[in-house]
């Protein structure tokens, strides 16, 4: 007897189709798993046989082969359990081949016959819409695989019994609940900082456009803190981002109950972090720090104390909003579209009392590259709180002040480049169908005025007449690239975006100016 079932296989970010075919035949006693598995898919065997036996089933005295295929896509992953279970199953005659032909099936099963959580179900629930199939997953994955949308077809099965019951109608399984998660989230309040006026105005800016940020100062002038209060004046993410981040944390197995939340993520590495670590990869790879900071923030303090080759490899994400990792066994890409906020003391002394001087802080800061330094869009000092505003009693504006302007900025934005994707003859796919797309193109669709690039920056942010003067003189005399060029029309943009105003000013320009890099202010003057 001969069974199919269809399942998935995983290549980063992308979700590609496996058929699992069993074969039950005279021959020796065996049961070899082919198709290029590897260890984890080749201990399928034991978790499925104790399953069996678990059941009151046995396995046929004959020769029983299964193939993955296609054979030359390497198959990881323990969620191969289940769809080798239920062909061997209908290859027995237990349960009809019928009720398989139209499914798409993933889960690892236990020793007692429960089927237990995976990782990818719901990237695995959109691949199954894409096919016209519907999704047998466990039950513990059921609420992140309703996300998917209505029209699929979801079995979340707590155990192989019930799900053999119900294939054979003999019982019925729910279809499970997609539950939002509780995003009513407490952060920390910039009421709590004292003075750092300046910088609590470039975190705003930051915050509205999604620029990346580099605070440099002395131990206790205030950096992590302003960093942990950037997600509270953050806006919640969009439906179609918030499948997009779950999309990433289900691959990496991060989803937990499999609420669908609009929180964004905060991820703070420590700065001994390996390169594997942050942009992904290893032996089984997986999603790096980058990607499940993917429309949220990426914290990275101390930063010269992180890997300089680390640093580097951050390089194409910021400006591409992917990654990619190319190994000898494997070339897969995951979604990295985050905002890096990062901070620093001035040299290793912490800039007080230094007793090397200036030499100290031009080696220190030196380990960070001009190139990557091009890539971040604000930089500024945070000088040490004085005594007389610790004084102080706390700021009248609060964390919920800021983010009220924060997602009226971003709001204007939204609406513009709508405008301008409508100008362009863009077509609104439906939400399921333009997520995937989106997913396959490789994320690119811009959301605020970070993302911004090309014709389409130069369509929102062409300043005026003394704006662009101001800004030939800045670049001249400080050197800028292109990239710090448009990066520096972004953050006016945002600017203005701020202030309400719909043309990009010399004002915007100057202030914009004011924080590239740490460069004389000679230049900024009228």
């Amino acid at each position: 007897m001969q069974a199919k079932v269809r399942t998935v296989a995983f290549q980063g970010a992308e979700v590609l189709g496996v058929d699992v075919q069993v074969l039950v035949a005279p021959g020796n006693l065996a049961f070899p798993i082919v198709g290029l598995a590897d260890k984890s898919v080749v201990e399928s065997r034991e978790r499925v046989r104790a399953a069996l036996r678990a059941l009151g089933l046995a396995l046929p005295p004959q020769r029983i082969s299964v193939n993955l295929s296609p054979a030359d896509l390497a198959k990881e992953g323990s969620h191969y359990d289940l769809p080798i279970a239920l062909g061997l199953l209908a290859a027995m005659g237990v349960i009809p081949k019928e009720s398989l032909a139209e499914v798409v099936a993933l889960g690892e099963l236990a020793l007692d016959g429960s089927i237990t959580r995976v990782p990818g179900v719901l990237p695995a629930a959109l691949f199954a819409s894409q096919q016209g199939c519907g999704l047998v997953c466990p039950a513990a994955c059921g609420g992140e695989a309703t996300w998917a949308g209505e029209h699929v077809e979801i079995v979340a099965a707590p155990s192989l019994l019930a799900l053999i019951n119900h294939l054979r109608g003999q019982q019925t399984l729910p279809r499970p609940q997609a539950i939002a998660g509780d995003d009513r989230a407490v952060y920390p309040d910039l009421a709590d900082i004292k003075g750092q006026e300046t910088a609590k105005r470039v975190l705003e800016v930051a915050a509205a456009g999604g620029h990346n940020l580099l605070m440099i100062g002395p131990p206790g002038s205030g950096k992590s803190m302003l960093a942990a209060r950037l997600p509270g004046v953050l806006p919640p993410l969009e439906p179609d981002e918030a499948l997009e981040a779950t999309m990433v944390r289900s691959l990496a197995g991060e989803t937990g109950d499999g609420k669908l939340s609009r929180r964004r993520s905060f991820r703070d590495p420590h700065h001994s972090a390996t390169l594997q670590a942050l942009v992904g990869g290893g032996h089984r790879a997986r999603p790096g720090e980058v990607s499940l900071a993917h429309h949220g923030v990426l914290f990275l303090d101390e930063l010269p104390e992180f890997a300089r080759s680390t640093l580097e490899a951050l390089r194409q994400p910021l400006e591409t909003g992917r990654v990619t990792v190319a190994r000898a066994s494997a070339h897969v890409t995951y979604p990295a579209r985050f905002q890096l906020v990062a901070a620093m003391n001035p040299c290793r002394c912490g800039g007080a009392n230094c007793a090397r001087g200036p030499r100290c802080a031009i080696e220190y800061q030196s380990r960070l590259s001009g190139p990557f330094l091009d890539r971040i869009d604000l930089c500024i000092e945070v000088p040490r709180v004085e005594a007389a505003d610790l004084a102080l009693p706390p700021p009248a504006e609060r964390s919920a002040d800021v983010a009220a302007r924060v997602a009226a900025a971003r709001a204007v934005q939204r609406e513009r480049l709508a405008r301008l994707r409508a100008k362009t003859a863009t077509v609104e796919a439906e939400p399921t169908a333009g997520l995937l797309s989106d997913w396959a193109r490789g994320w690119s669709k811009p959301r605020c005025n970070a993302d911004t690039d090309g014709h389409l920056l130069a369509a929102i942010a062409d300043p005026d007449a003394e704006g662009r003067a101001l800004l030939v003189r800045a670049a001249e005399r400080l050197g800028l690239s292109a990239r710090a060029w448009h990066r520096t029309l972004r953050v006016a943009r945002t600017l203005a975006d701020l202030d309400g105003s719909d043309a990009v000013r010399r004002l915007h320009i100057a202030e914009a100016l004011s924080y590239r890099r740490q460069e004389p202010r000679s230049v900024l003057a009228a």
